[in-house]
This record gives C-alpha cells, structure tokens and sequence, in this order.
C-alpha cells in the first residue's frame, strides 16, 4: 500500500499549503480506506461461494460481461501501466543517484541508460507465475518502503528548517496556482495506488463459508494502512515544513546529506520499486494468459507463460510492456507533472468513485440512508479529482517541454 509516490507528498504541500494540504492529506487517506474495505467487502458477496478475484469480474457483476470490462479494464490497465512508467524512472533515478553518490569521481552516465538497467531486472522477475511467487519480493518492497519513508522524514528533521523558508503556495500567479493546486490533488491521489490489485491480492487467500477471506484480509488492510499513515504524514509534513515551497518534486533528491545515508535510502527505493513493480505488472500479464487459455484455447503451462511474457516483456524492446514502459521512461517525462496527471485521469476513479458506484449498484444501500450519502460524496469528490488534475498537470507538462531536451 505504501507507494513511492510518498516522495512527491511535501512538493504536492508546496502547491496546496497548510490548510488545504493537510485536509486533501487526511481525507484522502478516510476516503481510499473506506474504499478498501468496500472492495475487501465485495469480494465474496455473491451467494453460492463465487468469489469475485478481479477487478474486472466485480464490474461484470455490477455492469454485466460487456459493459463491466468496458468500464473496468481500460481504467485498470491505465493504472497498472502508468505505476509502471512512473516507476521505471523512479528506479532509473534512484539508481543514478546512488551511482554518483558511491563513485563522485566517475564519469556521468545518463538516467535512460539506468532506466534501461532498471527494466532488465524487471524483465527477469517477469518471468515468476504469480502473486505468490512475488510474495518474498514483495515482503522486501514492504520493508524497504518503510525504510525510506522514514530516512526521508527523519533526514530532513535532521537537516533542520532551510533558512528564509517560506510557507507561501508555490505560484506565479492566481491562474498558476489553482492549476498547480489541480496537480497537486493528482500528485495526492498517485501515492494511494494499491486498491487496483487488492482483489488479485486477496484471491490468493483460502476462504470458507465459516472463515471468509475477507476477516483477515481486513485486518492486514488495517495494518497496511497504519503503515501508510506513518509512512505519508510525516513525510508530506515534516518535509513541507523543513523546506517549505523549495521542495523538489522528490524529496530525497532535495536531501543531500549525510550522502551515504541518502544513497543507502535510494537503494531502498529501488529495490521497492522494484518489487512495486512485479505487483502492478501481475494482473497485465494475468489478463493476458486468461486471453489466451480461455478464448484461444491455449494449454496452461510455465512454456506459455515464459513464451507470451518474453514476447509481451521484452522483444525488440517494442511491442511489449516493460518495453513500452522503459520507451516512456527514459524519455524522461516531466515526473511531477506526470504523477498529477496518471493520479488524477487514471488512479482517481478506481481508487476514488468506481467502487462507490459499485457498491451502489449491488448492495442498493437506502436512498439518503448513511452509506448513500457517503458513497454519494465520494463520488462527487473522486470526479472533481479526475476533471480537475490531468488539466494542471497537463497545463505544467506543456509549460515545461518548451525547454525540455527529450531522452536525456
């Protein structure tokens, strides 16, 4: 549950403030809990035993066969592969960063040529079967999440308050501001990524009639969610507070010192994303072998797996996913801007509204009753995400590539 996205929170602060920063931070951590449990809920809610393992399969149900996938699989798609664009030069970064930090005297080597290291260790772990084969790398992103959020928060309480800091919004004018503040809401939005493959997640766990997945599914939602809030509260604020609106849009690459212990916390990031990045690619790869078996009449087997998974991950590095990914990536697109734009337009309906509209549909809640009018709000204010954040985000990506120099 604990994305990378954590880094970018103090620069999402720098463009919100204190008022609304901490409001847009707090909700949305009530919001995407309220979220989890819905989907956690919906999970088995069909009688008979039929257990809904995709996210996909609980838009069926809501929607019908068609309409369901029409709805939920290009929502979910843009998701996954956006997470996994974004942590391609995540990881090709941190990498550099830990490259420079170790060997000061070394020649620079370019973020794409990382970026492409990056993607050759992802198109080797492509290869294991599924979410329990991932479950060691996994446990290892966890703990290295944690890790660095707290070396980010607890450098820059170290590091003290930047003198002259100014808590003002960052903008050049009114316009400038509200649309950074659009962006900003995406950048908030990004960092809550999880709830688009805890369904896979949870068809992993055994469930019975007396002891449903859903009762420790719960419980170690709660805990994950605990960690979030340790994770992104300290490090939006303490970061904000620390550097006010001179932030960069990572903080680790805002803190410099002690060097060795910012590159030990880059390492951590990349092996995080690392395995972040095996989490979010799963389902794309799992939506692809059902294709294959379930309409093209293949055989399942580990020789179909490792023969679409080299040909979907890594031929010609083209026409494949960690390809397509790694292309983007080391085009280096603008990675603030870019979180705010795949935060709002891809991550806030499915994380935000699409399981109110769901849980609407199926569980047909009393009108005006509590649960209706929570899930109404929700809505509303997951819809005002999705409208508002790609156009900010979109508005600085087309500021910004006046003077960008492109695969750099």
């Amino acid at each position: 549950m604990v994305g990378a996205g954590v880094l970018s929170l103090p620069y999402a602060m720098a463009h919100m403030g204190w008022g609304l920063g901490i409001t847009v931070m707090i909700l949305s951590w009530v919001i995407t809990l309220y979220m989890l449990w819905q989907m956690v809920e919906m999970h088995e809610m069909v009688p008979g035993g039929k257990r809904l393992d995709r996210y996909h399969e609980l838009g069926q149900e809501a929607f019908g066969e068609k309409l369901g996938l029409w709805i939920v699989v290009p929502q979910q798609l843009l998701v996954e592969v956006g997470t996994c664009i974004v942590y391609m030069v995540i990881g090709g970064k941190s990498i550099k960063k830990v490259h420079e930090t170790f060997c000061s005297e070394c020649t620079p080597i370019k973020t794409s040529y990382w970026i492409m290291v990056f993607a050759s260790v992802n198109f080797v772990l492509a290869q294991l079967p599924n979410f329990n084969s991932i479950s060691a790398i996994s446990l290892g992103a966890s703990v290295m999440s944690l890790t660095y959020s707290f070396i980010a928060w607890g450098a820059s309480i170290k590091k003290g308050i930047t003198p002259d800091v100014s808590y003002n919004v960052k903008m050049k004018s009114t316009s400038d501001g509200v649309l950074n503040f659009f962006s900003a809401l995406g950048d908030v939005a990004f960092a809550y990524a999880g709830h688009n493959v805890v369904l896979e997640i949870q068809a992993t766990m055994p469930s019975t009639a007396e002891k449903p997945s859903k009762v420790p599914m719960w419980k170690w939602c709660i805990w994950a969610y605990i960690g979030v809030a340790i994770c992104y509260f300290p490090v939006a604020f303490d970061g904000y507070y620390m550097f006010g609106n001179m932030v960069d849009d990572n903080i680790l690459i805002t803190l410099k010192h002690p060097a060795w212990l910012i590159a030990i916390a880059n390492l951590f990031v990349v092996i995080h994303v690392v395995g972040s990045y095996q989490v979010f690619a799963m389902p794309v790869f799992d939506m692809i072998e059902t294709y294959l078996v379930t309409r093209l009449n293949f055989s399942p087997s580990s020789t179909l797996r490792v023969i679409t998974r080299t040909l979907f991950v890594g031929r010609n590095f083209k026409s494949c996913f960690a390809g397509i990914t790694m292309l983007i990536g080391i085009s280096n697109l603008f990675f603030g801007s870019l979180l705010g734009f795949l935060g709002g337009f891809a991550f806030a309906p499915t994380l935000y509204f699409l399981p109110c509209i769901i849980w609407l549909k199926l569980k047909k809640p009393r009108k005006y009753g509590l649960s209706w009018t929570i899930n109404w709000i929700c809505i509303v204010i997951g819809v005002l995400i999705m409208t508002l954040s790609p156009i900010g985000a979109l508005r600085n990506i087309i500021v910004s590539a006046k003077n960008y120099k492109f695969f750099s």
